[in-house]
């Protein structure tokens, strides 16, 4: 069902009792978080997302949701190429994450797969990449598996920003200078010119 290219190897342990929760609560409430105009998608029989991480090289393309549920192998597999690339840490990643990445992509009608410049970060990591920046948040979701920096190839960074805004469910972070939007699944705001 899915499909793992995979250039480095790193472990990584994964967290069932979390996940399963996911499969069965998330999976129960997304459709109730999105609006009735993409209510469609969450109902589809098979919800898929392709990534490519770019600095692993590591691509992905899963179906991880069908049969009525999250599809674990295929959840480990986003997972995986979401990972830490700084320390290896691999985190359970926010279900409602990866839908909102799916609605984002089946909106822009993405050809392409999803170009990551940062999934999961350690607290390690996030501390140092503070200490060098002003625009690292201290508590950053994406220590928590809630966040994600990308763009999408082929389309413009103000269109993926204004789907993102559009669906209004969460964070979008809008970063012109250095090529990416920031999606999270926190409260609803924005900010970046």
């Amino acid at each position: 069902m899915f499909e793992l290219n995979q250039q480095e190897n790193h472990g990584f342990e994964v967290n069932t009792s979390r996940r399963r929760f996911l499969q069965i609560g998330l999976g129960a409430t997304a459709s109730l978080a999105v609006p009735n105009a993409f209510a469609n998608i969450v109902t589809q029989p098979e919800r898929k997302l392709a990534l490519l991480n770019l600095h692993t090289g590591e691509s992905v393309k899963a179906t991880y949701w069908a049969e009525g549920q999250y599809q674990i192998s295929e959840l480990d597999a986003i997972n995986r190429i979401l990972r830490d690339h700084r320390t290896g840490d691999v985190h359970n990643m926010d279900s409602s994450l990866i839908d909102l990445l799916n609605m984002i992509h089946y909106k822009m009608d993405g050809k392409q797969p999803f170009h990551v410049i940062s999934g999961y970060r350690s607290p390690k990591t996030n501390a140092a990449l503070q200490k060098n920046s002003s625009g690292v948040a201290k508590k950053s979701l994406h220590m928590q598996g809630k966040a994600i920096d990308i763009r999408l190839p082929g389309r413009k960074l103000s269109a993926l920003r204004q789907a993102a805004l559009d669906l209004r469910l969460g964070g979008v972070g809008y970063y012109s200078k250095s090529d990416f939007v920031h999606l999270d699944t926190g409260r609803v705001r924005q900010w970046g010119t």
